[in-house]
């Protein structure tokens, strides 16, 4: 991958295809991190004297402006951590008055386009607006690892119109989570969480062979459970993956952790009524909205001595706070271990360290969930391979 150092930038008008798609209420970020971790990137062209482009998509808007999906909240909360004006470019990414727009741009400044995906061809690597993105910039960098998974326009397809580089950020991302696949320290601890099995079946099958032992909590553990004859009565599930949850335990059984206690629940919300059962015999008319106790106990005590820790999804439905108590007992387990390469996900695992109070205390934190984990299933990136 061409990096940041091998790129001449100063004096040019540099594109850069950032990951801002952060939550937002209203006007209001909920969760900065995202923009936070593009700084590095561009304080490092702003010093090298660069004027910057930055352009990334929020949502999933259908091809056309949607004020609600409008990055306008994220320049202001960009412009306070950088500590400078950060210009909104309210027009269409490729109209004639966003061209003129950054052509005005001196050396340190920033401007930040609106939504890319309101872009009809954003999606769609379509050739026309490869060509209109790649007349904003002199040269491109991609540090948006959140976006690298997909083939758009912004990602990979501009990148074949101009001098690119991959950013801080990306490069940071793609050498951690490389660690996990290329000769990992051991023991080797994975832990997937999450509602679907069907989610994460390929890193399962990635990593399995090759760690030393994989715990499976959130709703995808009630799959195992039920395929090995549990009844889990309303608890969420996935049928038609019973017989490779099957497949796997049988094959990897010894390395395979499932909760044996589950905090369930009479209703899916936090004023739910809850009992603690044994995960094989959940009520019929409860459902499992988290790991029990017991398990809470044994997932920390497999971890112990471990070496390299990848952690994935959370343990229950750790957005009711009643519900919250196993996913915050592991994100602890990994903060506590000592001497360990620790890495947390992205997407749901990202929000649940951060409210844990524990993300300071581990190795790394991915911004990318999807591109986490196709990474560990081990695919090819586009955004990632178009920068070689």
């Amino acid at each position: 991958m061409q990096t940041l150092d091998q790129l001449n930038t100063q004096n040019k008008r540099v594109l850069v295809r950032v990951d801002y798609n952060v939550p937002i209420k209203g006007d209001t970020i909920q969760d900065d991190t995202r923009i936070s971790a593009s700084l590095p990137t561009l304080q490092k062209l702003l010093d090298g004297g660069a004027s910057v482009v930055l352009m990334s998509h929020l949502g999933r808007p259908k091809g056309g402006p949607d004020p609600k999906y409008s990055l306008k909240p994220v320049a202001a909360r960009l412009s306070e951590l950088l500590g400078k004006p950060v210009k909104f470019i309210e027009s269409l990414p490729s109209s004639p008055e966003t061209l003129e727009a950054v052509q005005s741009l001196k050396a340190g400044e920033v401007a930040l386009l609106e939504n890319v995906r309101f872009e009809a061809g954003e999606e769609k690597n379509d050739a026309a607006l490869n060509a209109a993105l790649a007349r904003l910039g002199d040269a491109f960098v991609l540090d948006a690892f959140g976006s690298a998974h997909r083939a758009h326009s912004s990602v990979s397809g501009v990148a074949g119109l101009l001098p690119h580089a991959g950013g801080l950020l990306l490069a940071q991302e793609v050498t951690a989570l490389g660690k996990l696949l290329r000769g990992a320290a051991k023991p080797y601890v994975v832990i997937i969480g999450g509602a679907k099995v069907s989610d994460k079946l390929l890193v399962i099958e990635n990593l399995l062979p090759s760690v030393d032992r994989m715990l499976i909590g959130g709703g995808m553990a009630y799959t195992f459970v039920k395929a090995q004859g549990g009844r889990i009565g309303k608890s969420i599930h996935e049928d038609d993956f019973l017989d490779k949850a099957r497949e796997l335990l049988g094959k990897y059984g010894s390395k395979i952790v499932l909760p044996t206690d589950t905090l369930a629940g009479d209703a899916f919300s936090n004023d739910a009524n809850t009992r603690v059962v044994p995960t094989a015999d959940i009520p019929d008319d409860w459902e499992g909205m988290d790991i029990g106790p017991d398990s809470q106990r044994a997932f920390a005590a497999a971890l112990q001595g471990a070496k390299t820790v990848f952690w994935n999804g959370p343990m229950g439905v750790f957005e009711f706070e009643k519900f919250a108590g196993g996913t915050n007992a592991i994100a602890k387990a990994v903060a506590d271990l000592q001497g360990a390469y620790t890495v947390i996900g992205g997407g749901d695992s990202v929000s649940a360290i951060n409210k844990s109070g524990q993300a300071e205390r581990v190795s790394h934190i991915s911004t990318g969930g999807g591109a986490s984990l196709e990474l560990l299933e081990g695919k090819e990136l586009p955004g990632v391979v178009a920068m070689g």
